[in-house]
């Protein structure tokens, strides 16, 4: 990881890829914004001022935009947790700042729960569907349990919000889900989008 760490310019850090594709919800109460990155997880140290450098594999080549660590206390200095934006998303982003001014994300539709009673389930259930959404139009009802975005597991809500935003807006994916007393279903969804709010 490269950054400039407390203003120390050109600082480098190693560490071990432990997960890609892990669903963090970054930000919160302490900065007034949240959003929900599917991160490469690494245990290099990571800490304020590495933001928007570059993760780099043994080969130099970047892997990844650091952009959160999981921290204790008021400090927030690393632990070896830390998550960086892949790097085929980053430049997307980048593009389309670069062509627009503004970015954009994939956008599904539907409202999910990130805790209580339906955080235990295997996979994300849909609560509610929004009208003329890209899931509303491929058929997924509210009370679905999404298991599977192109192939990837959801395990969660987290995990559905990180793996559409994982693909670009407007390009299509398989979704499977189930329904109560029926078996899986298997469609095809072209995601809708929706721009970056500031910070998030």
């Amino acid at each position: 990881a490269v950054g400039s760490p407390l203003g120390l310019s050109g600082t480098v850090t190693y560490g071990i890829v432990s997960a890609l594709n892990r669903p963090v919800s970054a930000g919160g109460p302490s900065t007034g914004q949240s959003t929900v990155l599917n991160a490469i997880q690494t245990d290099a140290a990571i800490n304020p001022g590495n933001s928007g450098g570059p993760l780099v594999d043994m080969q130099g080549r970047v892997v990844g935009i650091n952009s959160a660590i999981a921290s204790t206390g008021r400090q927030g200095g690393s632990i070896g947790l830390g998550f960086a934006m892949p790097i085929d998303q980053a430049e997307r982003v980048a593009q389309e700042l670069i062509a627009d001014g503004v970015a954009t994300q994939a956008l599904l539709g539907v409202t999910v729960p990130t805790g209580g009673p339906a955080a235990n389930i295997d996979g994300a259930m849909v609560q509610d569907v929004a009208p003329g959404s890209a899931a509303a139009q491929a058929g997924i009802p509210p009370g679905a349990v999404i298991t599977q975005v192109g192939g990837r597991r959801i395990d969660s809500g987290f995990g559905l919000v990180a793996a559409i935003r994982s693909h670009a807006p407007d390009s299509q994916v398989e979704i499977t889900y189930r329904q109560q007393g029926e078996g899986e279903r298997t469609v095809q969804v072209t995601l809708g989008s929706k721009p970056v709010p500031p910070g998030g």
